[in-house]
């Protein structure tokens, strides 16, 4: 449904001017106007009508390639016509569209003369703070997280059997929202719950979903959470950034790893949706960090160093859980490609469980404008979503001395029957020793677990 490949010629002027001259249209006239051919525009079949996705994603491309080259005029020509044909309340290719308009008006505004086309076209969208029960009502509506959350919590469980206390380190961008679910399975174990210590990555940057309430205040919601299933829990946050690879949390981890009881203890570091906001790209030295002193471990990309600090904690299984796509280029164009063949998905799945004009869906649908604003509209340090996929994690973790532990027959049919819950487009796969989400069958999210060698 999604795979674009074909492009345009770069000689924009003589292929897209022609359109704007003969497509002026009230704003309401869509269905008018997805119906009329495109004047100027070659005869493809691939193009098909102005309200075709392809043709949606082929003028967001020929906008970025005008924004990036400052051509304010013809930059405005296509917005012009995006803002016609992507309403945001529209379908949900038009909704998609719209989403990266937002992220091209950010982007235009920051670059020379395109700054002054932007200043008519206000497509602000801000994003919503949850209640801690807004925020598990909103996480139980799609699988996009549970399928983690069920996966990881049926590796943890066989993982951590027979151990008397359990340290789970939490990486998460969901705030906890998997920990009760975990907390409830493993207070029926038969030998007993062990005691539970759980401590948070309390990350400094604000990224989507946020949260209301302090994570002190979340804290002490779990541990009275697990006391009320008879299981012993210590919390603690410890203030770090993806920006330096949690270097803090690490830090503190290793001094804490020198006094852990041999057999006594497990160690279980789980990664939900987080580790793709560590810099994937930038080279450091960084004596702070505590990584082992082999003669090159001192000039790493910090994700590197991040997995082998994890592997220097001998951790008893490491969980990693994220989208299964690739915003890693520095080329705009190609993240744009990357991202549009991505988050298709996310609209096109709202439309089954969230009627139009509702609260939780504009929440939804804000928090994926905000990760389209970021990989399209910002650069640098600024741009923090740095999706990559499956394989290249899979090589990170080996390359870090791990080795994939998979998922057992229980585990997996724990996932299947949670995606039973959801609408019938939603199936699993397995990869290997993996397990991966999937949407009409397009890999959404993947999740593997990890033991060292």
């Amino acid at each position: 449904m999604m795979q674009f490949t074909e492009s345009f010629q770069p000689s924009l002027h003589q292929q897209v001017s022609p359109i704007f001259s003969s497509l002026m249209l009230n704003k309401n006239d869509n269905q008018i106007q997805r119906a009329r051919p495109w004047p100027g525009f070659p005869t493809s079949k691939n193009l098909g009508t102005i309200g075709d996705a392809n043709c949606m994603e082929q003028l967001l491309v020929h906008c970025a390639n005008a924004i990036e080259s400052n051509d304010p005029t013809l930059a405005q020509q296509i917005l012009w016509v995006l803002n016609n044909i992507a309403p945001p309340d529209g379908d949900s290719n038009q909704r998609l569209t719209c989403g990266f308009l937002r992220a091209l008006i950010v982007r235009a505004a920051k670059i020379g003369t395109c700054k002054l086309l932007t200043a008519n076209l206000n497509h602000s969208m801000e994003t919503h703070k949850f209640s801690i029960i807004e925020l598990a009502g909103f996480v139980d509506l799609t699988p996009w997280h549970r399928f983690g959350f069920t996966a990881a919590n049926g590796a943890i469980l066989e993982a951590v059997e027979g151990y008397s206390i359990v340290h789970i380190v939490d990486f998460s961008l969901t705030h906890c929202m998997q920990i009760p679910t975990l907390i409830d399975a493993i207070s029926t174990r038969l030998e007993g719950p062990p005691l539970v210590k759980l401590t948070v990555a309390g990350a400094t940057e604000d990224l989507p979903p946020m949260l209301d309430l302090s994570y002190e205040e979340l804290g002490a919601k779990l541990v009275n959470f697990a006391r009320s299933r008879n299981v012993m829990m210590e919390f603690r946050v410890i203030p770090s950034s993806s920006s330096d690879g949690f270097s803090n949390v690490i830090e503190q981890l290793r001094v804490q790893n020198l006094i852990r009881p041999e057999n006594g203890e497990a160690l279980v570091i789980n990664c939900h949706m987080m580790l793709h906001y560590i810099s994937e790209e930038t080279t450091v030295r960084s004596p702070r960090f505590p990584l082992d002193q082999s003669s090159n471990s001192s000039v790493s990309s910090f994700r590197s160093m991040f997995l082998k600090a994890i592997r220097n904690l001998d951790p008893t299984i490491v969980v990693l859980v994220d989208e299964d796509a690739d915003f890693t280029s520095n080329n705009l164009v190609c993240r744009l490609r990357s991202a549009f063949n991505y988050l298709w998905i996310p609209y096109d799945t709202v439309d089954t469980f969230l009627p139009k004009g509702s609260k939780q869906r504009q929440w939804y649908e804000a928090d994926i404008c905000w990760k389209i604003e970021n990989v399209i509209a910002h650069e640098g340090v600024q741009r923090l979503e740095r999706l990559e996929p499956k394989s290249q994690w899979v090589q990170r973790m080996r390359n870090a001395n791990f080795r994939s532990s998979g998922f057992s027959e229980d585990s997996v049919s724990e996932v299947k029957s949670m995606l039973d819950e959801h609408a019938a487009g939603w199936g699993l796969k397995r990869d290997e020793e993996d397990v991966v989400l999937t949407w009409k069958g397009h890999n959404v999210v993947f999740a593997t677990a990890w033991v060292p060698l």
